[in-house]
């Protein structure tokens, strides 16, 4: 009994101590709630793959920190994501915001859906000039 105890302690401090984010939760819970919504819009610029709430890259952990910073300090969702905008580029964010640089993004699905409609138009138009081969009058 005494090694299954110690087998499950060990196991739930090897769990703890994989956490990504090890910083304790925000007094506030609203504030807490804000800072996960803000973590996981913001991308691990080293991972490039990844959140910063998933990395654990050095510099997401440098974000992390900054972030909580920030919102400790009572600015808005949108001041901190002009701040990591500003300083890291459009890049930063998952949803980049709909700008000059970015509207290509924005604009670029709804062209090629737009492109293959019209060519799919007019593969079907030319198909129906087509005469229609008859099997039947073939046999005549």
């Amino acid at each position: 009994m005494r090694i299954l105890f110690s087998i499950l302690t060990l196991s739930l401090i090897a769990t703890v101590s994989f956490a990504v984010d090890s910083e304790e939760a925000l007094d506030d819970p609203v504030l807490q709630a804000r800072y996960e919504k803000i973590i996981d819009e913001v991308r691990c610029l080293k991972c490039q793959n990844t959140t910063i709430k998933d990395s654990n890259a050095f510099l997401a952990g440098d974000l992390r920190r900054e972030i909580r910073h920030m919102l400790e300090d009572g600015l808005t969702d949108e001041q901190i994501f002009d701040f990591l905008v500003e300083r890291y580029g459009d890049f930063a964010l998952y949803n980049p915001r709909a700008s000059g640089k970015t509207l290509i993004l924005w604009i670029a699905p709804a062209l090629f859906l737009l492109g293959g409609a019209y060519v799919l138009v007019n593969i079907v138009r030319r198909r129906m000039t087509l005469p229609i081969d008859d099997d039947s009058a073939a046999e005549d």
